[in-house]
């Protein structure tokens, strides 16, 4: 029975936090005749598997800047493939590249070429482990604080160590993608992807459409930095017009094997 009460209440917590609102620990405890405790072991459940953000004193809803990476790889499965897919076929063998922290880019690690001698540079340490696991790709994951909210570095280390890589190309994640070109939801992530971009002979960007028209506060690349825009088979006629009008340099339809 007790089992029961404790997986309402962090429903109920939960569905608060789905509908916007933050949540105070000692007023939970206090509504729900508990310890602080307890209701410290909802949130960090809650948070675990994505639901919320924990801090000081309670818990934040989770918005699209704030979900973890882990919170975003089960989501669009199929349109990230596809990406992926067509992606991965512009990659070749001997490459040094740059894989952002972002969930498309989780994909992607297993669409990269067998065999390939190419070197994976990337500040997620998720992106790492996947590449890692596969035994045929070296890799180097670049040093700093992790970012829970972004899934990787993107401090002042990060943007140290990234300075002093050439790179084949970099995959670089878009929070929106729009007629001025990519951003990011973070200010400090922004700054890192501009010393990555820096850095490369390429620059490519993989999009889901919900990405393009979306609103995010930090400039990271103008559309003529962009070598390659990889958008869905979905995205519509006119969102392909309008992001050629923008300047994109080559867009690349991902079809849905």
């Amino acid at each position: 029975m007790s089992n029961d009460l404790s997986e309402q209440r962090r429903e109920t917590i939960a569905s608060r936090l789905m509908a916007g609102r933050p949540v105070v620990a000692a007023a939970l405890a206090a509504e729900f005749a508990v310890s602080e405790d307890a209701i410290r072991r909802d949130l960090r459940a809650l948070a675990a598997e994505g639901r919320c953000r924990r801090v000081y004193g309670g818990a934040l809803p989770i918005t699209a800047a704030t979900r973890p990476l882990a919170a975003r790889a089960d989501e669009a499965t199929a349109a990230k493939r596809a990406l992926a897919r067509a992606a991965a076929e512009t990659i070749r063998p001997g490459e040094r590249i740059f894989l952002d922290a972002s969930s498309t880019h989780l994909a992607l690690v297993e669409m990269l070429p067998d065999q390939a001698e190419l070197t994976l540079v990337t500040n997620a340490p998720d992106v790492a482990a996947a590449a890692l696991r596969r035994g045929d790709v070296a890799v180097l994951l670049l040093g700093g604080m992790v970012d829970a909210a972004v899934g990787g570095c993107v401090d002042a280390v990060a943007v140290q160590a990234v300075v002093q890589v050439r790179l084949d190309r970099a995959f670089v994640g878009a929070c929106a993608v729009g007629d001025e070109g990519v951003a990011a939801f973070h200010h400090a992530d922004a700054s890192f992807k501009r010393a990555v971009i820096a850095r490369a002979g390429q620059v490519i960007v993989l999009a889901t459409t919900d990405k393009l028209g979306a609103d995010a506060g930090y400039h990271v690349a103008s559309p003529g930095e962009v070598a390659l825009l990889v958008i869905e088979e979905a995205t519509t006629a006119a969102q392909r017009r309008e992001l050629d009008a923008a300047g994109y340099p080559r867009l690349l339809i991902a079809p849905v094997a």
